[in-house]
């Protein structure tokens, strides 16, 4: 990608929102590496004037699981600086009075211990992984099927992610079977969702045309993040396909190899800005 095409962007950034799994690291057995220059550029804009947040559609552990494990590849990073859909699908969930039955991973259930779960009025998926059994989708369809308004939230509607050992089905997959059987639409609870992407500009406290988005998945870290204004890059890493760079409906506004890259970039022409 040339330089020149986002140039004029750069300068008026206030903010960063980093996607984490194929940008930061790639997940995979013993909690996975950390991506080459990814540990020293979230360093680099840090220590920059500009705000940064990270926003991921994680939720095969606790948020405060998720940061202890990348804390200990280096990475400085704060849960409060973290966005992910488990808690904001639980603040949904107490709003609306509504009691989960869950089809997630072991490790995020503890999220949601402030919900009421007996006689379920609604089921809610994230990526389960082993969980992802038959028994255990016909038992969300069978609470899905019995309710005369059925209701689905997904923690995200990602295809697939890259673990160190290739690429693993998502839980999107699972969503679209139960949309098709219930004959329902889910509601997603993460990116690339408009509401998601908002909480985190609100947290940052500034206008949606002065944040970057950087992110391995071209539909819902990069197309949803300009959905809301927002500028999205997209990295060569992760989940990154050569054929996204020809996606018919979602172009990012600039390629770069990895996040090290994209910050040498970034703080070079807002070095330029201040000569």
């Amino acid at each position: 990608m040339a330089e020149k095409d986002w140039k004029d962007r750069i300068k008026s950034l206030k903010g960063v929102v980093l996607d984490m799994c194929g940008v930061l690291y790639d997940s995979g057995e013993g909690g996975g590496v950390a991506i080459e220059g990814s540990v020293e550029a979230v360093k680099r804009i840090k220590a920059s004037d500009l705000q940064l947040r990270f926003c991921t559609n994680e939720t095969q552990a606790t948020r405060e699981q998720f940061v202890a494990k990348l804390q200990r590849m280096g990475f400085d990073i704060a849960v409060q600086e973290v966005f992910s859909p488990a808690p904001a699908a639980v603040a949904i969930l107490k709003e609306r009075g509504l009691r989960p039955h869950l089809l997630v991973h072991d490790d995020v259930v503890p999220e949601f211990d402030s919900v009421e779960k007996t006689n379920p009025n609604c089921v809610v998926i994230g990526d389960a992984a082993d969980n992802f059994s038959y028994k255990n989708l016909n038992d969300a369809f069978q609470v899905l099927i019995g309710l005369e308004k059925p209701a689905l939230f997904s923690l995200g509607r990602g295809r697939y992610y890259k673990e160190t050992d290739g690429l693993k089905l998502d839980v999107g997959v699972y969503m679209k079977a139960l949309e098709y059987a219930c004959d329902i639409e889910a509601e997603v609870v993460g990116k690339p969702a408009k509401m998601f992407f908002q909480s985190v500009l609100l947290d940052m406290g500034i206008e949606p045309q002065q944040v970057l988005m950087i992110g391995d998945d071209l539909v819902n870290d990069v197309g949803g993040a300009q959905a809301c204004g927002m500028l999205g890059l997209q990295v060569r890493t992760g989940k990154y396909r050569p054929s996204d760079e020809r996606h018919p409906t979602v172009k990012a506004n600039g390629y770069v190899d990895n996040l090290a890259e994209a910050v040498d970039i970034i703080l070079k022409y807002r070095a330029m800005e201040y000569m």
